[in-house]
């Protein structure tokens, strides 16, 4: 993970490979919408965004702030399709995300991504089992809206959390805006140790508040609780495990663990999912191999052929419809359909106790059952 955000090649496209095209300024129509593609569930998606105040600890890049607060996106089935649609980000946040990227674009681009949930739709359903997602580092959380939509689609609440100061930036209710912080630390090992433990204390702490809230705590069953995420946040679902006995499974989503998984080990169900190697499910990846072998339960370790890091969430969305080549040989939209396929499999047989093909034998040609 050090090696692919230091090679990054656009803000963008964080942790694309070196031999990745170099970034160029698209000619951007005016009336050019981007969007993020349909659900594939049968339930209209309903979000809205929740303010967390955790005052047992301050915060661990700012010191100087006695508390850690965050930003959580839920996503839940809604009682109605129709209303006005989520913004993707706050005009400070897209302008945060695209200053360092490369590309001569309006700063405000991303405002504009065309989303598919209904702002502060009523929920349909209670004791829903609830999937926290936790995205890439520097990445604000929206860059995980579509498989989240897509989740919610199919009757789970969503918990997308935003870990304050190790992204571009959050805009809060009160108007402050919160930029990279952490991005001024060194990062050396220590510090991709502390990010990672440090996400499992905001998991812990998000758990804790929306299953004791009287306004969202009918809405999740605490019984059924998993995780998943992208890069950092990914990489930070085994500590999180670890820490949390309440998160019953979990999913890597290309992101390289930096805390090694110790005996006794996990033995709760947990998924690898990766970008392309050469050749297909190459030995190497050694941070995987390691936690692999204290994994004691139901796991999978699957590649998918033609992606690259970025691949696997909007960002690789937004790119493809901006017309930055990043080097994949599978689309964007191609590989959200995987990543969502399987995903929801995952969680539908170890959250609600359904069996889910491809989880057995791979369901797409381009991917490879590894390990």
């Amino acid at each position: 993970m050090k090696t692919m955000i230091l090679t990054a090649v656009t803000a963008l496209a964080l942790s694309a490979p070196v031999a990745s095209a170099q970034p160029h300024s698209p000619e951007v129509d005016s009336a050019m919408t981007l969007s993020l593609p349909a659900p594939t569930g049968n339930r209209p998606v309903g979000s809205t965004p929740v303010y967390l105040k955790d005052t047992s600890r301050p915060d661990p890049w700012v010191p100087s702030v006695p508390y850690r607060e965050l930003m959580v996106s839920l996503f839940y089935p809604a009682a109605s399709a129709h209303g006005p649609k989520t913004q993707y980000l706050t005009s400070a946040e897209s302008a945060a995300l695209l200053r360092d990227s490369g590309l001569d674009v309006p700063p405000d681009l991303l405002t504009g991504v065309a989303t598919n949930s209904v702002a502060g739709a009523r929920p349909a359903g209670h004791h829903l089992p609830l999937v926290v997602l936790s995205p890439g580092y520097t990445k604000p959380r929206a860059t995980l809206t579509a498989l989240a939509e897509d989740l919610a689609s199919h009757g789970y609440a969503v918990a997308l959390v935003g870990h304050t100061y190790e992204n571009t930036g959050t805009s809060f209710p009160d108007g402050h805006f919160a930029g990279c912080a952490s991005c001024e630390v060194p990062h050396d090992t220590a510090f991709w140790t502390k990010l990672e433990l440090g996400r499992a204390a905001d998991v812990s702490f998000v758990l804790d508040s929306l299953t004791r809230s009287k306004k969202w705590g009918p809405l999740v069953d605490a019984s059924r609780i998993g995780m998943a995420g992208h890069s950092m946040g990914g990489a930070s679902t085994i500590p999180a495990m670890v820490a949390d006995s309440r998160i019953r499974a979990g999913i890597d989503i290309d992101g390289t663990t930096e805390v090694p998984l110790t005996a006794p080990g996990l033995a709760r169900p947990f998924m690898f999912v990766s970008h392309a190697r050469t050749p297909a499910c190459a030995p190497g990846n050694v941070p995987w191999e390691r936690d692999w072998a204290q994994l004691t339960g139901w796991k999978r370790w699957i590649e998918v052929a033609g992606t690259l890091h970025a691949s696997f969430t909007d960002v690789g969305l937004v790119g493809d419809q901006l017309g930055v080549d990043l080097g994949a040989t599978t689309s964007a939209a191609r590989t959200q359909e995987i990543t969502r396929t399987y995903v929801n499999a995952f969680f539908d047989r170890h959250l609600r106790g359904e069996n889910r093909p491809p989880l057995d034998a791979p369901a797409y040609p381009e991917v490879s059952f590894c390990r």
